[in-house]
C-alpha cells in the first residue's frame, strides 16, 4: 500500500467519522457517545462490562495531529462518570483531562461535551474510565494520532495498522471489586487476560508485507510481555516518541503503557501466534490471538513462543535500550533531539516513594506518606474560584519522610517552566507504573536499590526517549526529567488502578501568578460545577 493510499485511507476513516473543515490547519470532528451497560460473555461467564455505543472495547480515536475533538458523552450507568485521554497533553487545557481533580463527573442521565485538540502529538495512546472501579469493566478504547501529510515519518508506510488493546481482565463486577478495596483489600489477581476484548482474535495479511501493531496496556494492575511467533517486531513509536529501530523477539509492556511495532511478514504462509502473557507472576495467565497469512493454508501449531526467561533486571536492561531518534520528526517539523535536555539544570529535584500502609485499620496507599482522597470539589475549580478548604499546597512534601501516614486532597504547586528532576523510589516488593498527565518526559535513568545523587552519573542525558508512563521496579527506582511548559491541575498517579484509587495519586499545579490566554484557556462555558462550587459561574 502507497503513501497516497494510505494517507486517502486516513483521510476517509476521518470523513465516515464526520468532519467540519473550519479552516486548512485545523479540523473538526464531532462524536457523540453513549456509555451503558451490557452483558457479554468474556472469560466464558456473562458479566456486566461498560460499553460505548453498544461496543466493547469502546470506539477507535482516529485523528491526525492538531485536529479537534468535540465529543459529547452522554452517561447512562447508574453512577457518576468521566473518561480520560491518556496521554493526550490537552495543552493550556487542564478543564478537558477528565479526572476527578479537574472536573465534577457526568451524573446518571446527564451529559458533557470534551472540546479538545490533539495539539503537536502522534502515536499510539488511549482512553479509559477514570471514575471508581469503571474501567475493571470496560470503558476504554485507542486513540491513534497520525502525523500531518507535511511531516515526514522515519519508515516506510506499513501496508496495514492494527491496534492491540491488551489488559488484564477480572469476571468479578467492578461494583464488588470497589467494595473490596473499601473494606481495606488489595485487588486479587486477575482472571485472565484479554486482547481487544476478547479471548481469540484474528489479525490478516500478506506475505512479504510489513504491518503496525499499536500494543497497548489497558489492565488494572498487571505487566505483560507481548511477542510474534517467528516474527522480529522493529520498535518505531513509544507514546508518541520515534524511538532508534532496534529489532526484538518479545516486549514488556507496563500498565498504562503504548508503543507501536513494524512487523514484516516473512515466513512461509501460515498461521502463527500472538501471545501476550502476564509478567513477574507466580501464576502465568496467557492471551493468544493468530497472524494470518492471507494465502496460508496452515493452522497455528507447535508451542507458543516462550517469555523471557529471566525477570526484573532483564526487563530493566531492554528498557535502557529504548532511546530517542534524534534525527527524526515527531509532531513538528523540527528534529526530536533539537530540543537538549540533557544540558539543562533543574530548578528542583523531587523524590516520591510509594508505600502501603494502614490508615483507620483499612489497607491505603501513600506518596511521601500522604493517600490522596477526592473532594466533592475539584481542586482545579476551588483554585479557578479560589474556594478555601478544598486542598492546601502544603499537603504532600518533596521527600519523603518518617512519620504515620496521613490521608489529604494532596496536591504540590511548581511554577510555570520549571524543569523538574522528578525520581520514583520503589521500597516495596511489587512492580510500579506511573503517568502524569498534561506532559511527557524523559526517562533518563533506572537502578536498584535507593537512589542518590551519585546516581546522576548514570543518567542517559543524550538520547533518552520522553513517555507518558514509566514502569519502577521492585526496590528500584526511576527517574525522569520534566519541563514544566503546561499550565493547569495534572494528575500524577499510580497507573495500577486499586492503588490509584486507594491513594497513590496527587496533583500538580503548574502555575503563573498572570492569569493570561497564552498560559492557558479560560475556563469551558459548559463546565459541570459540584461540591462548593455550585452556584459559582464561569
Amino acid at each position: 500500500m502507497g503513501k497516497a493510499v494510505v494517507l486517502q485511507w486516513v483521510i476517509g476513516v476521518l470523513a465516515l467519522l464526520g468532519v467540519s473543515q473550519v479552516d486548512a490547519e485545523d479540523p473538526y470532528f464531532y462524536y457523540t457517545w453513549t456509555v451503558t451497560y451490557g452483558t457479554r460473555s468474556i472469560l466464558g461467564v456473562p458479566q456486566q462490562v461498560i460499553l460505548i455505543n453498544d461496543q466493547f472495547p469502546g470506539p477507535k480515536l482516529e485523528v491526525v495531529t492538531n485536529n479537534n475533538i468535540v465529543l459529547n458523552l452522554i452517561n447512562k450507568l447508574d453512577q457518576p462518570f468521566l473518561l480520560t485521554w491518556n496521554g493526550i497533553k490537552q495543552r493550556k487545557n487542564s478543564w478537558q483531562d477528565g479526572v476527578l481533580g479537574t472536573n465534577c463527573p457526568i451524573s446518571p442521565n446527564s451529559n458533557y461535551t470534551y472540546k479538545f485538540q490533539a495539539k503537536d502529538q502522534i502515536g499510539s495512546y488511549t482512553y479509559f474510565p477514570s471514575t471508581l472501579l469503571h474501567k475493571a469493566a470496560g470503558g476504554f478504547g485507542a486513540l491513534n494520532i497520525y502525523h500531518r501529510s507535511v511531516i515526514p515519518i522515519p519508515y516506510g508506510y506499513p501496508d496495514g495498522d492494527f491496534t492491540l488493546l491488551i489488559g488484564d481482565w477480572y469476571k468479578t463486577s467492578h461494583k464488588t471489586l470497589q467494595q473490596s478495596l473499601d473494606s481495606g483489600k488489595p485487588l486479587p489477581f486477575p482472571d485472565g487476560v484479554l486482547i481487544n476484548g476478547q479471548t481469540q482474535s484474528t489479525f490478516s495479511g500478506e506475505q512479504g508485507k510489513t504491518y503496525m501493531f499499536r500494543i497497548s496496556n489497558v489492565g488494572l494492575s498487571t505487566s505483560f510481555n507481548f511477542r510474534i511467533q517467528g516474527h522480529a517486531m522493529k520498535l518505531v513509536e513509544v507514546e508518541g516518541s520515534h524511538v532508534v529501530q532496534n529489532l526484538y523477539d518479545s516486549l514488556d509492556v507496563h500498565v498504562g503503557q503504548s508503543l507501536a511495532v513494524l512487523v514484516t511478514l516473512n515466513q512461509p504462509p501460515k498461521d502463527y501466534y500472538i501471545v501476550a502473557s502476564t509478567r513477574f507472576s507466580r501464576t502465568v495467565l496467557t492471551a493468544t490471538a493468530m497472524l494470518h497469512y492471507a494465502n496460508s493454508q496452515t493452522p497455528v501449531s507447535g508451542p507458543l513462543p516462550a517469555a523471557p526467561a529471566f525477570q526484573f533486571h532483564w526487563s530493566m536492561q531492554q528498557a535502557r535500550t529504548y532511546r530517542w531518534n534524534l534525527t527524526s520528526n515527531a509532531a513538528r517539523p523540527n528534529p526530536q533531539g533539537s530540543f537538549h535536555y540533557g544540558k539543562i539544570t533543574p530548578t528542583e529535584t523531587i523524590v516520591l516513594a510509594n508505600s502501603a500502609s494502614f490508615i483507620n485499620g483499612k489497607l491505603r496507599y501513600t506518596v511521601n506518606g500522604v493517600s490522596y482522597v477526592n473532594s466533592e470539589t475539584p481542586p482545579k475549580l476551588a483554585d479557578y474560584f479560589n474556594i478555601p478548604g478544598v486542598f492546601a499546597m502544603d499537603s504532600i512534601q518533596g521527600l519523603p519522610s518518617g512519620g504515620a501516614a496521613t490521608v489529604a486532597t494532596s496536591v504540590m504547586p511548581v511554577s510555570l517552566h520549571d524543569f523538574l528532576e522528578v525520581v520514583f523510589q520503589n521500597n516495596e516488593n511489587t512492580m510500579q507504573s506511573w503517568h502524569l498527565d498534561g506532559y511527557d518526559f524523559w526517562v533518563v535513568g533506572f537502578g536498584s536499590g535507593q537512589w542518590n545523587p551519585h546516581k546522576r552519573k548514570t543518567y542517559n542525558l543524550v538520547d533518552a526517549l520522553t513517555r507518558h508512563t514509566t514502569q519502577v521496579y521492585p526496590n528500584s527506582w526511576t527517574a525522569v526529567l520534566i519541563s514544566m511548559d503546561n499550565q493547569g491541575m495534572w494528575n500524577l498517579r499510580s497507573a495500577a488502578w486499586g492503588r490509584q484509587y486507594l491513594g497513590q495519586q496527587f496533583y500538580l499545579r503548574v502555575f503563573d501568578p498572570v492569569r493570561s490566554l497564552t498560559n492557558e484557556y479560560d475556563i469551558p462555558s459548559n463546565v459541570l460545577l459540584c461540591g462548593k462550587a455550585v452556584g459559582f459561574h464561569p
